[in-house]
């Protein structure tokens, strides 16, 4: 099960409830849950709702939701999330402006609260750029973030450097103009990651860590000069250090939406960081059952993760199993809400078993 921010988190505090712990025990066949996308800290939030990892009332929210987890046989890791530039002043400490690789303007809006108390899309201010004592301080939250996710129960973390955030906006050079030893050439935009990379190793060892990609992506202004040497680079640079697995967001995946044509430079790169991370390697990406059989008989990946139809099917794995009809995805309720869109989706009938 891929990650999916569902934006539930009970409020004030941001802190996983009950409603959550039923939602991930409903999808516990999967073979491994990657949890919605959790805040390491104040700062890393971006988006309205959802939950962090950085207080003991949302590590006590975490840790009913693993066992809920691990009581039906399954397993999780938490995606550990810094948003950087991709954020608002009113989730940042004393309403500050968020923290980037550069200031420069974000093509794009995020999800806040608007004057009523109810979600909106709002535009994201020019951020502030990081010194190299903030950086230090973020790769610090990173190790403790890894640490408290132990505490919840978690079988292990999965660091989010994909989707525009804090680590992909250091990857590229589209939104990192830098000069110093963060800055600059592929293996020094890099650094910030492999920095958090070896921080959460130390914290919980490499064997129960993962990291999420997104090479060739673009969405909230994402792109970089020379993807193939850069996510190569980084790809090698992950293979030395042990890690339960990486993961690819398939370069036709932007945001929420999926380009149509097909470009033969997207299959160049996936294939190319296969051949360099010797590890597990997942992909993601509007997957279906025939797509995700010829990944894996290709040699694309070890395995596959679905995010959408694991919204609307708590037991997909049964119905690919099986084969059996899928049901369609309410897009008005991915955002916020309560059980309607959330937990309410129908399993397969027994008859249908």
């Amino acid at each position: 099960m891929a990650p999916l921010t569902r934006s539930r988190a009970s409020q004030p505090g941001n802190v996983p409830n009950a409603m959550n712990a039923t939602y991930y025990k409903q999808r516990s066949s999967a073979a491994l849950i990657i949890s919605e996308a959790t805040q390491i800290s104040q700062q890393g939030q971006g988006y309205a709702w959802t939950p962090g990892i950085h207080t003991s009332e949302q590590i006590a929210g975490w840790k009913s939701i693993a066992d809920a987890v691990h009581e039906s046989g399954g397993r999780i890791f938490l995606q550990l999330w810094h948003v950087g530039r991709v954020s608002h002043p009113m989730f940042q400490p004393d309403g500050g402006l968020p923290v980037a690789p550069s200031a420069l303007p974000v093509p794009g809006k995020t999800f806040i609260v608007d004057s009523s108390g109810a979600g909106t899309w709002g535009d994201i201010p020019v951020p502030q750029a990081l010194g190299e004592e903030g950086i230090a301080s973020i790769v610090r939250d990173y190790a403790t973030a890894a640490r408290n996710s132990m505490i919840a129960g978690m079988d292990g973390v999965e660091i989010h450097a994909g989707n525009g955030y804090l680590l992909d906006q250091f990857i590229n050079s589209n939104s990192n103009h830098r000069s110093d030893r963060y800055g600059g050439s592929s293996e020094k935009r890099a650094r910030l990651l492999l920095e958090v990379t070896d921080a959460v190793c130390e914290a919980v060892g490499p064997a129960k860590v993962g990291v999420r990609l997104t090479p060739m992506g673009r969405f909230m202004g994402m792109g970089d000069d020379n993807p193939k040497a850069t996510f190569g680079y980084i790809a090698e640079a992950l293979n030395e250090r042990g890690l339960a697995y990486l993961h690819l967001v398939e370069p036709s995946v932007v945001g929420n939406t999926v380009e149509q044509h097909h470009d033969p430079e997207w299959d160049e790169i996936m294939f190319l960081l296969r051949q360099k991370f010797h590890g597990r390697v997942i992909v993601a990406g509007n997957y279906t059952l025939e797509t995700a059989h010829a990944a894996l008989n290709d040699g694309r990946a070890d395995l596959v993760a679905f995010g959408r139809p694991f919204i609307a099917n708590p037991d997909l794995p049964l119905r690919l199993s099986k084969k059996a009809p899928l049901n369609e995805p309410d897009g008005s309720t991915f955002f916020g809400g309560g059980a309607k869109g959330y937990i309410d989706y129908p399993a397969l009938p027994e008859e249908a078993i």
